[in-house]
């Protein structure tokens, strides 16, 4: 919103008095929710730019594409961040990690989530050995052993403090995954909380206290039926959606309850669904919310 406003000003031959552009910048990458490829929307990821420094929380598939399309390089990534194992959260970690190798990613990367991430973090080398030392040979590329710290969180806290910059993460309720974690990153400017994947949670409320941006994802109710109707294990699948997601009015009364600034609604479930319009998603949101709700788009930069 600020970058918007910045260079309209600056097409006005305004520049002077156009906002400096915030050192401190979310991105969107990927807004939808689930494991399938949609038509509509990319996997569950987002970027927090800080500086030049950029931090990754969650690579659903297509992470590294989508990080292109924003125009942050691979070889700007300081650390990763997963929320929770599910495979449209992290299908794309191994491939992000590699990929940022070959991009010129500086040792050492720290990457932080649940168990059993080490073991994740130690097979990309293993699965991806012919390419690796292809091309250490052959382009005179570095090791890649080294590359990458994993570290394995279980509990809620302080995870990772850098440059003025502190990440803290909190337990959240998504069953059957245990654990799953919601992070809140603080930055010299801003302060903004990714809720990973979750039912309405009482922790996540606590870490998201005052922050500027809240980042929810969200679960249209009145959708559930016709998303799950050609599934042949359909009642489960509509039991794990209810149990373990967040309807738009509770987001709305979670970022109320925090007394946030922003919600942006983002891992929409369904989320390739067309019939489904932005107003619609933020109806419910808005109606306990009286902050600035957001409809979150891929690449959309807040």
């Amino acid at each position: 919103m600020l970058l918007a406003r910045r260079e309209f000003l600056a097409g006005l031959g305004l520049a002077a008095l156009a906002t400096p552009a915030p050192q401190t910048r979310l991105i969107l990458l990927g807004t939808g929710g689930g494991p399938s490829p949609k038509r509509l929307r990319s996997a569950p990821a987002q970027v927090i730019v800080v500086g030049e420094d950029a931090y990754v929380v969650d690579c659903g598939d297509g992470v590294a594409r989508q990080m292109a399309l924003a125009g942050i390089a691979l070889s700007r990534i300081r650390a990763v961040f997963i929320t929770h194992h599910h495979s449209d959260h992290n299908a794309g970690y191994g491939t992000l990690l590699l990929l940022g190798w070959v991009d010129g990613m500086k040792p050492t990367v720290d990457a932080y989530g649940p168990p059993p991430l080490a073991r994740m973090t130690a097979l990309i080398a293993e699965v991806n050995e012919v390419d690796i030392r292809t091309r250490i040979a052959d382009e005179g590329r570095p090791p890649f052993a080294g590359l990458v710290a994993a570290h394995e969180i279980t509990t809620g806290g302080v995870v990772m403090e850098r440059g003025g910059m502190s990440v803290t993460a909190a337990l959240v309720d998504h069953p059957p995954i245990r654990p799953a974690f919601a992070y809140r990153f603080d930055t010299p400017e801003r302060s903004i909380v990714i809720s990973g994947d979750t039912a309405p949670s009482p922790s996540l409320i606590a870490l998201a206290k005052g922050a500027d941006v809240l980042v929810h994802e969200v679960l249209y109710l009145p959708a559930v039926a016709s998303l799950v109707a050609n599934e042949p294990q359909a009642k489960r699948l509509r039991e794990h959606l209810v149990a373990s997601h967040t309807p738009t009015a509770e987001a709305g009364r979670i970022a109320a309850a925090a007394g946030v600034k922003t919600l942006v609604l983002s891992h929409f479930v369904p989320g390739d669904d067309p019939s489904i319009t932005d107003e619609m998603w933020a109806a419910g949101a808005r109606a306990y919310f009286r902050g600035e709700v957001v409809v979150g788009r891929d690449l959309m930069v807040l």
